[in-house]
C-alpha cells in the first residue's frame, strides 16, 4: 500500500519556487493546498501531489486489463504541482489565438483536437509570457500517481465507475456494472466529482498527453521514469468521452503518433521539476 502522504500534501516547502506574482491566490481546502495561475482573463488551479512510492501498472486479475500494464514500483522522489482540470479552451485561448476544438460552445470545455507538439508549443509559450515558471506535461509516472490518488483499485472511485463520476460511453460499463448515458461529447471541466487528491476528470472526458514516449514497462523498481530518450508514439492517458469505461481505469495506457490530432484528445499542464 502506497505511504499516508496527508502531512506533506498540506504543506509546501518555504523553498518552493512557485511563490511568485502571477500566482493570484493559495488556497488549502479538504484535498490539500493548491495555487491559482491566471494568464489574461482565465485562470488554472494547480493542486500539490508530494513525492511518494506507489504500485503503477495493474495486477493480473484486474478485469479488463490491457496487455502493457505490468505491475511495478515507482518512487517519485520529488513533489509537483498538477492542474486540476485539464486545460480548458478558456485558458488555451488566453494564451494561444486559435481554438482548435471540436465542442465549443463553453470556453470550460477541455480544449482537444490537440496534438503532442500543438500542446508543446503552448507551453512553450506559457513559459514565455511568464518566466520562471517550468510548465510543462506531466510524465507517465506522475499522471498515474496523481490520478490514482493513494488507491489501488482500478478507479481512484472504487472498483466500478457510473457516468455520474466519470465522462465515458455509458453503454460500455465496466466489468459488468449497469449501464449510464452516452454523452456523445465532452463536459466541462470540474462538472464531475473530485479524485482523494482534489483532481477533476483524470478518468475519461479526453485524453491526455503525457511527456513520455511509449514503451513497456521494466519489471524492476523505478526512481523517477521519464520513458525512453526516443520512440514513435507518445502516451495518452485517461480515456475519453466516446471510450468504454475500461479505458478510463487509472492504470489504461494509450499512444499515438505525437502530430495526430484527434478530436478526443487534450492535456493537462504540470508545474515543477522537470
Amino acid at each position: 500500500m502506497p505511504p499516508d502522504f496527508t502531512q506533506e500534501r498540506t504543506q509546501i516547502p518555504s523553498t518552493d519556487p512557485f511563490r511568485v506574482p502571477w500566482t493570484s491566490a493559495f488556497i488549502e481546502d479538504a484535498f490539500g493546498v493548491s495555487i491559482v495561475l491566471g494568464v489574461d482573463n482565465a485562470r488554472q488551479i494547480f493542486r500539490w501531489v508530494p513525492p511518494g512510492r506507489f504500485l503503477m501498472g495493474s495486477p493480473l486479475a484486474e478485469p479488463e486489463r490491457g496487455g502493457a500494464e505490468l505491475l511495478h514500483e515507482v518512487t517519485l522522489s520529488r513533489g509537483f504541482w498538477l492542474a486540476d482540470t485539464a486545460c480548458t479552451q478558456a485558458f488555451w485561448t488566453g494564451v494561444w489565438p486559435v481554438n482548435p476544438s471540436h465542442f465549443q460552445d463553453n470556453a470550460q470545455n477541455p480544449v482537444e483536437n490537440v496534438a503532442w507538439h500543438d500542446a508543446q508549443r503552448f507551453i512553450a509559450e506559457l513559459n514565455r509570457r511568464l518566466p520562471g515558471l517550468e510548465a510543462r506535461l506531466p510524465s507517465e509516472a506522475e499522471w498515474e500517481y496523481a490520478c490514482r490518488a493513494g488507491t489501488t483499485t482500478p478507479f481512484s472511485f472504487g472498483d466500478k465507475v457510473t457516468t455520474e463520476q466519470v465522462n465515458y460511453h455509458g453503454a460500455y460499463p465496466y466489468a459488468g456494472g449497469q449501464k449510464g448515458i452516452y454523452r456523445e461529447r465532452t463536459v466541462p471541466a470540474a462538472s464531475l466529482p473530485a479524485n482523494p487528491w482534489g483532481l477533476r476528470e483524470m478518468h475519461g472526458n479526453v485524453w491526455e498527453w503525457c511527456a513520455d514516449w511509449y514503451a513497456d514497462y521494466r519489471a524492476e523498481p523505478q526512481l523517477d521514469p521519464r520513458g525512453p530518450g526516443f520512440g514513435k508514439m507518445r502516451v495518452l492517458r485517461g480515456g475519453t468521452w466516446s471510450d468504454p469505461a475500461r479505458y478510463s481505469r487509472s492504470a489504461t495506457r494509450s499512444r499515438i503518433e505525437p502530430a495526430y490530432r484527434p478530436r478526443s484528445t487534450g492535456f493537462r499542464l504540470a508545474l515543477g521539476y522537470r
